[in-house]
């Protein structure tokens, strides 16, 4: 049998909520309640993007525009459909709707112990400007990263 077509990279909407709550449940565990997604998704300082297959939504990423700054609050793709590029897919699509919003920086929090994640970002040129002890739920520590923005970029530095 053959996968449904996956969609180009889309901006994420306020229709896009029950999509948003189903992955974040399977991919996050459910990180954000209904009424967080619903500010993320109608807020324009706050930019979001999805890949979609017709059963539904496969990745995305999200983020806060303060000032001059993009700060990523979330990448997640569903558990079935990792490894096939699709983090890097709605990273670099974030960070350039991030620079299309005037940011020259991009920052994230990333678990310590979540070794995909830091390789993700670290391909895409974030390197660590700190740490915050026990930031997570878990107790986890998060690692601080930071990106310089160019305004010439098209996708991340070394990974596409």
């Amino acid at each position: 049998m053959t996968a449904a077509p996956i969609s180009p990279l889309q901006p994420l909407r306020p229709d896009d909520l029950e999509a948003c709550l189903a992955l974040d449940a399977l991919a996050l565990g459910g990180l954000w309640t209904p009424g967080q997604w619903q500010r993320e998704l109608e807020d324009d300082r706050r930019p979001g993007v999805g890949v979609r297959q017709r059963l539904g939504l496969l990745a995305m990423a999200c983020g806060w525009l303060v000032v001059d700054e993009l700060h990523i609050t979330l990448v997640a793709v569903s558990p079935a459909e990792r490894r096939r590029g699709l983090g890097q897919l709605v990273l670099q699509g974030l960070l350039a709707a991030g620079r299309r919003g005037g940011a020259t920086r991009a920052t994230l929090e990333v678990a310590s112990g979540n070794s995909a994640a830091r390789a993700l970002y670290a391909g895409c040129g974030f390197r660590e400007a700190g740490i915050r002890r026990g930031y997570y739920r878990n107790g986890d520590d998060a690692l601080i990263q930071w990106l310089k923005l160019e305004a010439s970029e098209t996708g991340c530095q070394g990974c596409g």
